[in-house]
């Protein structure tokens, strides 16, 4: 049992000794999961992102069901007389507006949740495989093994992320890309950009953690006994990280959504047509001041995919760790 759910155990036990009552056994699974229903907001978060996902996964029917038109589907009869994007128009089906090529913005809004979503599970899930294999590396073997993985992330650390993106963005964005084709603007290139910035970062935190696991009695057992390096690693050590693996990732996630954004608003992410969050900002910074509707609503869609990612992380640290709770 982790230090985390040690604690919630402590708590219940505690709390049903001063209650006179009987202490019920339970598993630290659903200890988590007591402390996470009793909180509202993370709850709520919970289903805003369940609903993030069923829309990005069902955009095709999600559009067709309300009407809506393609995502890139021009329609200069939908722009004023003098050719500029108009606002939402529920008469003839554009909720959100039409931008200055006369494209649904609530369809692309919609469509471009699955490029956020999936560029933040994708990179965030190569990060912490990443990270999490090489801190455990570093943290149990130590020596010249530690330093070499330690001294690596921090030349990684140096290099700043948003330069390195438009670097891949600048050199590959013309005739085929770089090392034949291999290298282009795009989803991939956002997801290397993201997951080499970032493994780095879990890679320290899980290291931390492995030096002081590794010296625990529990580790003195399994190596008394014979147990090899790799399932010291992977069966004692990796289970006692999971607590800080869920919430890491919790916190990553919305962190990666606003990188994706970020290096979509630089013209690195996802190439035209094809619609991005950070890529619509972009192309409405030009002419906010007249079609507000073209910023405001993938802000708006992204401010609260962020913000229920940062809530939900906040409801599983309170979950697994409840001495943090003020």
């Amino acid at each position: 049992m982790s230090t985390a759910t040690a604690d919630i155990a402590q708590d219940e036990a505690a709390a049903a000794i001063a209650a006179g009552g009987d202490i019920a056994a339970r598993s630290p699974a659903e200890l988590f999961l007591r402390r996470l229903r009793a909180d509202k907001i993370a709850l709520a978060a919970a289903v805003v992102i369940v609903l993030m996902v069923l829309i990005a996964i069902f955009a095709p029917l999600v559009v067709k069901l309300v009407g809506a038109h393609p995502p890139n589907q021009r329609n200069p009869g939908a722009l004023d007389e003098f050719g500029t994007a108009t606002g939402p128009n529920f008469a003839e089906h554009y909720y959100f507006g039409v931008d200055d090529l006369g494209r649904d913005v609530f369809s692309r809004v919609i469509y471009g949740a699955r490029i956020s979503l999936l560029v933040a599970f994708v990179a965030t899930a190569i990060s912490m495989i990443l990270g999490v294999t090489a801190g455990i590396v570093a943290g149990y073997f130590r020596g010249w093994v530690d330093t070499a993985i330690s001294r690596g992330v921090d030349v990684i650390l140096a290099f700043p992320y948003l330069l390195l993106g438009l670097g891949i963005g600048a050199a590959c964005s013309f005739g085929d890309g770089c090392l034949g084709g291999l290298i282009q603007p795009g989803v991939g290139t956002v997801i290397f950009v993201i997951v080499f910035s970032t493994w780095v970062y879990i890679a320290r935190i899980i290291r931390g953690q492995v030096l002081t696991l590794r010296e625990k009695e529990f580790i003195e057992a399994s190596r008394s006994l014979g147990a090899s390096h790799m399932r010291i690693m992977f069966r004692d050590i990796l289970p006692n990280l999971v607590a800080s693996i869920v919430v890491y990732t919790t916190i990553f996630i919305p962190t990666n959504i606003l990188f994706e954004a970020a290096l979509s608003f630089l013209g690195v992410g996802v190439q035209p047509p094809n619609p991005s969050w950070g890529k619509m900002i972009q192309d409405a910074s030009s002419q906010f001041d007249t079609a507000w509707w073209y910023m405001v609503f993938p802000g708006v869609a992204l401010l609260i995919t962020v913000l229920a990612f940062n809530l939900l992380g906040d409801g599983f640290s309170d979950a697994l760790n409840p001495r943090s709770r003020r």
